[in-house]
């Protein structure tokens, strides 16, 4: 391991496309979806431990799951978890380790990584980790990784890459040519057809150096406000600084502030399997299914006429009966039942949108 390299893990979300299971105080994070024996964020951990030592990691999630986060990674102490005070997306999340590092090691290589992702092949994907590394070390590049889309997905973002042959693609490693977040399906189908477009996992490596000029060029009101707490980050003003400064901060991705801007962006194309899991029909997707296309989790059922529907459970002592139901999707938690077509992403967010401000805080 290179006492150099850090990981930044980003676990703020509330994944509230997978109410009712995901809710504010456990998000998904910190659940157990998939029925492996450990959360989403335990198994992140794990996945970078083996190329990242525990004290070179950073866990930036909301001031109430600080205890979580503890409970779940053990190994890292309470001054690696940067608890925001407010919601403000990627970029401030991303300023505020970024400048916390600096003064830590300034010569240190980043990966910034979402908390709540799939990985099928570890050992290819830690492959591309150390080599995107080596990359980031000896060039002023920010890096992202895309992967080789399978089917034309519209609740991805793609990244197009400049073709082979292009200046500035190295192997894998090629400069990207534009972003595009989410596309209708036809056009979704273009992309895949053409071979240029990779999906856009929302991880990034770099060097601290140039993570912290991209953000100077690009978002230099939010680079000003953290640079600012260089004497108070890992001190007792850390947490007075902070909330001010969040206080002043927009709400802004990484993607739209910065790597959407910046001419040093590249792409390191791979095909190690990949899902964010970030909706219930994804998650259908990725689980065992019986001849009849169902999967059923933590739940005991009797299904008649019952076809490509994911039944999910939190009381395994609950009999469900099922008849007659096709490609639905049916959630029962102790306070809520939720029975909804399964493949209408739109339908189901729009759903979940609705019932939360009809009902209010009671089933947040």
């Amino acid at each position: 391991m290179n006492k150099n390299d850090y990981c930044i893990i980003m676990a703020g979300g509330i994944g509230s496309r997978f109410w009712p299971l995901s809710r504010t105080k456990k998000p998904k994070q910190f659940l157990d979806i998939l029925g492996v024996g450990k959360t989403f964020i335990r198994q992140t951990y794990e996945r970078f431990a083996r190329i990242i030592p525990a004290q070179n990691f950073l866990v930036v999630t909301g001031t109430d799951y600080k205890n979580l986060v503890l409970d779940e990674i053990p190994e890292i102490n309470e001054n690696q978890v940067l608890c925001e005070p407010m919601r403000r997306n990627t970029a401030p999340c991303i300023a505020y380790a970024t400048y916390k590092l600096m003064k830590k090691d300034p010569d240190a290589k980043v990966i910034v990584t979402p908390s709540d992702h799939i990985i099928f092949n570890d050992t290819l994907f830690l492959e591309v980790m150390l080599n995107s590394l080596a990359y980031a070390e000896n060039s002023d590049a920010l890096v992202t990784v895309g992967l080789k889309p399978t089917r034309p997905e519209t609740g991805y973002g793609y990244i197009q890459i400049e073709k082979n042959d292009a200046p500035g693609c190295k192997d894998t490693i090629c400069k990207v040519r534009t972003f595009t977040e989410k596309p209708d399906i036809d056009t979704a189908k273009v992309f895949v057809e053409s071979g240029e477009f990779y999906w856009n996992s929302g991880i990034f490596i770099w060097s601290l150096n140039s993570i912290q000029k991209a953000l100077s060029a690009h978002l230099p009101d939010i680079a000003d406000i953290f640079s600012k707490g260089m004497d108070k980050y890992d001190t007792s003003e850390e947490d007075r600084f902070i909330f001010e400064a969040y206080s002043q901060c927009y709400n802004i991705s990484i993607d739209y502030g910065v790597m959407e801007k910046a001419e040093n962006v590249f792409v390191f194309a791979a095909d190690f399997g990949w899902s964010d899991v970030g909706t219930w029909n994804s998650l259908y997707l990725q689980l065992d299914k019986d001849g009849d296309g169902n999967a059923v989790k933590n739940a005991k059922t009797y299904l008649s006429d019952v076809s490509d529907s994911m039944i999910n459970s939190d009381n395994i002592d609950k009999l469900i009966v099922i008849k007659g139901l096709d490609n639905y999707l049916i959630i029962d938690t102790n306070d809520v039942l939720m029975i909804c077509p399964r493949d209408n992403e739109d339908v189901i967010k729009q759903t979940i949108s609705d019932v939360l401000a009809d009902n209010g805080v009671n089933f947040l």
